[in-house]
Order: structure tokens, then C-alpha cells, then sequence
């Protein structure tokens, strides 16, 4: 038997899950209807509205774990003003039934506000956000519910400084948990392959199989590809290998940056000199001999890109430095005439000679921030996500926290306060259901077993 799709489009389930096409259901499915005809039964009614919502809330979780878990006992508080407190002593509330006198509206006035009403019944599945996988989802530090439950197995996760391997595990008011960075940054982040790409380079590939050549090519691409794969797999087992020395019990050898986009930039710098050598007869014996000693200086500094110790920080400073020096213009020895000439050319040529004072302050801020975003999040080709780091698609809608836990997203860590409580028009469970939903689910577990 053929299994569902997780997120179907035909039978739409809402699921815990950042996924474009929970996305989309949640937004195209509708309210359900349920008290507006009389053919189906109120077992009915509690039955569908239960399915409806354990689809939702810990469809991973086995039911009798969550009919051990729920509790008939939902937490609330009140909104107390401290003025009125202050000024009253309590009496005035024994008018009412217990919470004070019903004043009734003023209907002769032109709108009669609503009374607003306490949802306890978005309350029912308050005992599932305790679970240490459904508050690391909570705390968006996973997409999903079972992404960060197999956060918790590989022991990615930690409550209050040891690692814990169980997602069932109930969290308590100030309990601490913490979840690796760079899961969180593979999780939230962008993914490093394009889907839409890798599938129509499959289509041209499969196309290509019937034409002649097309076997050779196919399989020199694939071969290319396991290739580079073989390599970064072999980078991140040496440095694997590095961060874990069972021979030595001194600290480890840090592990060597990578260098390849520094020097493919040195590569580039060296082949444009030559090719100016090459191809511009209107430079003078000295520019020329500029050149040459600039080819030569870069060889040293291309050879110390391979060298253990040495950061892309250094490469570059040094590199800017032999490009400051390396000037190339014409000598003493043309004419006046000449100066005059190329001195409003180079003027023009030179988008930066017309800027004012203020717009070179504002273009130098600019390229500050630029080069500082770089160096925070640099280009990183053995991440398993997309770097420079970007968080995903559709990840907006889902970008909430809820008030029990205290997140730091600098740490990837999280405190759960408290229990969540239903207040006066809100209530702490995230939920895409009704309140008439959510009831009829409460009703269902409410019956004795």
C-alpha cells in the first residue's frame, strides 16, 4: 500500500512544518462547519475535530502517550488593573457570580462592543508543548517537529548543559535547552542546491542520453561531481580528524581555513598582468617592468596559500597592499600636452573624482558594512547549507515566538519560563483552529476511560 504524502494538496493535513505546501494548505483550507447541519452526529462532530487537531499537534506522538498526557486542568490568569486594586477593596466583587456583577450593555447606544471572551478551550494540547522536540520547533530552531525530533536523537540537543537524547522529555519552568548552531543554521538557512535546478539538469541529461556523446558527457559531469564531492568530504574528515586527536592530550591543531577563493582571486590578478603584457603595446619599458616584478611578487604569495597557519585576512591585506603600490601610469617623460589630455579622461573614467565630500563618507560607510557582513558571514563552500547564510522561503508566516520561552538566537539556546496560560481574547498554544474545534476535541478526551 502506497503511503500519503506528508503534506498532501488533495486531502490537506496542517502540519507543524515551515514546508511551502503546509503553507499553502493552511491558507486554502477552510473553517469547518460543523453545527450547521443536522446529518451528522455530535460523535461525529468530536471525532473529526480531534483528527483534525492531532494532525496538528504531535501527529508523531503515539495516542495513548497523549491521552496519558492530557490534563482536564487548563491554566488561565487574570488581568488585574493595580489602580483599580488599590482603590477598591474586594466587595464589590461578591455582587457577581464570583468574578465580579454583569453590567449589561447600553443597547440604545449606536455599537455595542462585544464582550470579549477567555478562549480556554485553545488550552487542549497545552501538556504537548512541554516536549522537548515541540519547544525546540517553538523556539525556531528546526523546521519541523521531526527535524528537531532528530535534533534530540543525534544528541544535537541540551537541557541545562547535558545532552538530551529524548524528545518525549517534559520540560519544567526554568529549564535551559540549547541546540547546536550550525543544525540550527542548516535547518533555518537556505539550502545550498536549488531543487529546480538539479531536476532540469536531470531533464537535459536524461534528453541528452539519445543523442551521440551524450553517454560521455553525462558520465564526465558525474564524475566531476563525485570528484569535488570526494574532496570536501575529504576536507571535512581531516578536519574532523584535527578537532579529535586520540594520540595527544594538548589541545587540538586548528584547523586550516579555506584558501581556495583567495587564491583563485591571485590566480585572476597574475593572468590579467600578463595578459596587459601581452596585448597593450602602448605601455612604456617602465610600466612593463612593473608588471613583470608584480607577477613575480604574487608567486611567494600564491605559494603561502598552501602553507598551514595562514588566514585569507593576511593574503588579502598583503595583496592590497602590492595592488597600492603597483602604479602604472605614464612618467615625467610625456609632454604637457598629453597631460592635459588625459587628465579629463581619467577624470571621466573615474566615477568616484565627481563625488562630493558627503557622498564619498556615505560610499565609504557603505563598503565598510560591506566588508564587515563579509567577514561575519563569509563564503563558506564546505557548510552543508548556503553560504553567505540566508534564511529559507516562506519562513515569514512561521517567524513567532510564544511568550513561555525566552529565546537567544546568538547561542541557539532557550529558557521555557513557564506553562503556557489562556488570557482574556488570546491564548498561549499556537493553533490555526477555532475555538469550536479546539472544543469539541476537549470534549472527546473529556469522556472517562
Amino acid at each position: 500500500m502506497k503511503p500519503r504524502r506528508y503534506h498532501g494538496l488533495r486531502r490537506p493535513k496542517l502540519r507543524q512544518s515551515w514546508n511551502k505546501y503546509n503553507l499553502y494548505n493552511m491558507v486554502r483550507t477552510p473553517a469547518p462547519k460543523f453545527h450547521t447541519t443536522d446529518y451528522i452526529t455530535f460523535f461525529q462532530q468530536k471525532w473529526k475535530a480531534k483528527g483534525m487537531l492531532r494532525d496538528y499537534h504531535g501527529e508523531h506522538v503515539v495516542e495513548r502517550k497523549w491521552v496519558r498526557m492530557f490534563s482536564r486542568r487548563l491554566l488561565s490568569v487574570a488581568e488585574m488593573d493595580t489602580r483599580y486594586m488599590a482603590e477598591h477593596d474586594g466587595s464589590e466583587m461578591a455582587a457577581g457570580r464570583g468574578s465580579g456583577k454583569d453590567e449589561p450593555p447600553n443597547w440604545s447606544h449606536v455599537s455595542v462592543p462585544r464582550r470579549t471572551l477567555t478562549p480556554y478551550m485553545q488550552m487542549t494540547f497545552a501538556p504537548m508543548e512541554r516536549r522537548l522536540d515541540i519547544a525546540v520547533f517553538r523556539a525556531m530552531f528546526a523546521s519541523s517537529t521531526r527535524q528537531a525530533r532528530q535534533f534530540c536523537v543525534h544528541g544535537a540537543v541540551k537541557v541545562n548543559g547535558k545532552v538530551m537524547p529524548y524528545p518525549a522529555y517534559r520540560l519544567n519552568p526554568g529549564d535551559m535547552f540549547q541546540v547546536d548552531p550550525e543544525r540550527v543554521l542548516y535547518a533555518t538557512g537556505a539550502p545550498k542546491f536549488d531543487v529546480k535546478e538539479r531536476r532540469a539538469k536531470r531533464k537535459a541529461l536524461k534528453g541528452n542520453t539519445g543523442e551521440e556523446g551524450g553517454d560521455s558527457e553525462a558520465a564526465a559531469e558525474e564524475a566531476e561531481e563525485e570528484a569535488a564531492a570526494g574532496e570536501e568530504a575529504g576536507e571535512v574528515e581531516a578536519s574532523k580528524a584535527a578537532e579529535q586527536d586520540p594520540d595527544t592530550t594538548d589541545a587540538p591543531e586548528a584547523v586550516q581555513a579555506d584558501m581556495k577563493p583567495t587564491r583563485k582571486q591571485i590566480q585572476d590578478l597574475a593572468a590579467r598582468a600578463k595578459a596587459i603584457l601581452a596585448d597593450d603595446r602602448s605601455l612604456g619599458v617602465t610600466q612593463k617592468r612593473k608588471l613583470r616584478r608584480f607577477v613575480a611578487d604574487v608567486r611567494p604569495l600564491l605559494s603561502r596559500t598552501g602553507r598551514a597557519g595562514v588566514t585569507p585576512d593576511e593574503i588579502t591585506t598583503q595583496l592590497s597592499t602590492m595592488l597600492s603600490s603597483l602604479d602604472i601610469s605614464e612618467s615625467g617623460g610625456s609632454s604637457s600636452a598629453t597631460r592635459e589630455e588625459a587628465a579629463p579622461a581619467k577624470a571621466s573614467d573615474d566615477p568616484i573624482a565627481d563625488l562630493d565630500e558627503s557622498e564619498r563618507a556615505q560610499l565609504e560607510r557603505r563598503v565598510w558594512e560591506y566588508l564587515r557582513e563579509e567577514q561575519d558571514n563569509p563564503f563558506d563552500p564546505t557548510k552543508p547549507y548556503k553560504t553567505p547564510w540566508q534564511p529559507r522561503n516562506y519562513m515569514s508566516p512561521f517567524a513567532f515566538i510564544p511568550k513561555y520561552l525566552e529565546v537567544n538566537q546568538n547561542v541557539c539556546s532557550a529558557v521555557y519560563l513557564r506553562h503556557p496560560v489562556a488570557r482574556v481574547g488570546s491564548a498561549e498554544v499556537p493553533t490555526p483552529f477555532p475555538v469550536p474545534i479546539s472544543q469539541l476535541a476537549f470534549n472527546w478526551y473529556l469522556r472517562r476511560r
